[in-house]
């Protein structure tokens, strides 16, 4: 078994796409309309193809949920948070976190539709 797709129910597909492409660097593979109601968007890494994330506009949020947290591997942390900060992005930690007896930096910030997402560095 492995990982293939985290979906995140969004407000707003275009802003979405611009934040995920433009502030994290994932690319659009397809985006269509799954029904009358219903668009979904799948991007991903070029270093990581087979690993999607699928923006779902129009599902209903509030059964479903958005997600808990999606997690990025960076390889350093507070370049990164700085990278983030001056794009305007909303950082809930300003400084990383130690966690597993400091062999493990964290820190979560926010996408634009309130979604919490976490830097890993390792």
């Amino acid at each position: 078994m492995k990982m293939e797709h985290v979906g995140i129910m969004v407000k707003d597909m275009d802003e979405s796409l611009a934040f995920y492409q433009n502030i994290l660097g994932l690319q659009l593979r397809s985006r269509e309309w799954l029904n009358d109601t219903v668009e979904l968007a799948f991007l991903f890494f070029p270093e990581q193809p087979s690993v999607e994330v699928e923006l779902l506009l129009g599902g209903p949020v509030e059964s479903e949920g958005i997600v808990n947290h999606l997690a990025f591997t960076v390889k350093n942390m507070e370049a990164e948070l700085e990278r983030l900060k001056e794009a305007g992005v909303k950082l809930v930690d300003e400084e990383p976190r130690s966690i597993l007896n400091n062999t493990v930096k964290i820190a979560f910030f926010q996408g634009p539709n309130g979604e919490k997402l976490e830097l890993v560095e390792r």
